[in-house]
């Protein structure tokens, strides 16, 4: 396994380093001893054979995937031997990557790997160094594997779309709870509650199978305007009531519930309460979930528990705008 360290972006610390350890598990790879942590950043294991892209390809509350390079007192000697190779590199401290001038630990760590033979290159580097705190508040070395593409991200958002709502989850929430729902390829993922497609979309750009219901036509055929805009394929999606209608396969194993159900007056739920819908709803599907496959909720109050069989993950709540606060449940179904 290689121990990678995940800097964690600063909208919600415990979604985020839950989202890190459920992408790391859907590469084959595992949360790493907390003792081996540094501040802000998240510890996790991924397969030898893994390229540290792929986990930063999935990410999208997080910035870069880093990997230690040396403690604070050999730092210096370590770049000096780096610098051999004659390639630029950028040192940076992380949390202040634009203040390295008048960072005296910095700009030593910058003479150290020109002293080898490097050069120094702010802006394209061949190599990227961070300094990065450990818990007694020393210095180590760290270098940049991957970065996060936080910009592709955000071209995903609701008005960049062809069919846009007011009401609809942001990409890199969406992203996060696919990431939650662990989805790999070949995956059958439903959502019951299906709104504009967001959760599928980002399920699909991980390679899952998609299903979903909504009892919104245009909402239906709206959902895979966005998809067919991304190119993402869902299997099927249904016009109907989640309680009632199924798919053309319903004997089907699902890996993964993955839904964002209905609140607010933007919202249709055929006149029935949220809170009643999802009660009458969300049973129905997570009874349907494989052993080892995982339900993700972002509800606005609480959920059913799933039943007996099944662990709680994560219940992480996250402020979207001024009052409105949604909650990811993530539950997982035992293999017993």
């Amino acid at each position: 396994m290689t121990l990678l360290l995940v800097e964690t972006s600063g909208e919600s610390a415990a979604l985020a380093r839950a989202e890190a350890i459920a992408a790391s598990e859907a590469l084959g790879g595992r949360v790493a001893d907390p003792d081996r942590s540094l501040v802000g950043l998240t510890p996790v294991e991924i397969p030898d054979r893994t390229d540290p892209r792929d986990l930063a390809g999935r990410l999208a509350l997080a910035r870069r995937c880093l990997v230690f390079r040396a403690p604070s007192d050999a730092r210096e000697t370590w770049l000096r031997t780096a610098g051999t190779s004659g390639e630029s590199a950028a040192v940076r401290r992380l949390g202040r990557p634009s203040s390295g001038g008048g960072d005296p630990e910095v700009l030593a760590a910058g003479r150290a790997y020109k002293d080898g033979g490097g050069r120094i290159d702010l802006e394209r580097p061949d190599l990227r160094f961070w300094l990065a705190a450990d818990p007694g508040g020393r210095s180590v070395l760290l270098e940049e594997l991957a970065a996060v593409d936080r910009p592709a991200i955000a071209a995903r958002r609701m008005p960049r779309l062809p069919y846009q709502r007011p009401v609809a989850l942001p990409p890199r929430l969406a992203r996060a709870a696919a990431n939650l729902a662990r989805v790999r390829p070949g995956d059958r993922i439903v959502d019951p509650f299906v709104g504009t497609g967001a959760l599928l979309a980002e399920a699909g750009l991980f390679g899952g199978r998609l299903y979903g219901i909504d009892r919104d036509p245009e909402m239906v055929r709206g959902a895979l305007r966005n998809l067919a805009h991304l190119g993402v394929h869902a299997e099927e999606l249904v016009v109907g009531d989640a309680g009632t209608s199924d798919f053309s396969d319903p004997d089907s194993p699902i890996d993964a519930v993955l839904t964002d159900p209905p609140y607010g007056r933007a919202s249709s739920t055929g006149g029935e309460g949220s809170a009643e819908l999802v009660a009458r709803v969300l049973p129905r599907w997570t009874d349907r979930v494989r052993p080892g496959g995982r339900r993700v909720v972002i509800a606005g109050g609480p959920v059913p528990a799933p039943g007996d069989g099944w662990r709680e993950i994560a219940r992480v709540p996250l402020r979207v705008h001024r009052s409105l606060t949604r909650t990811f449940y993530v539950h997982e179904r035992g293999t017993g």
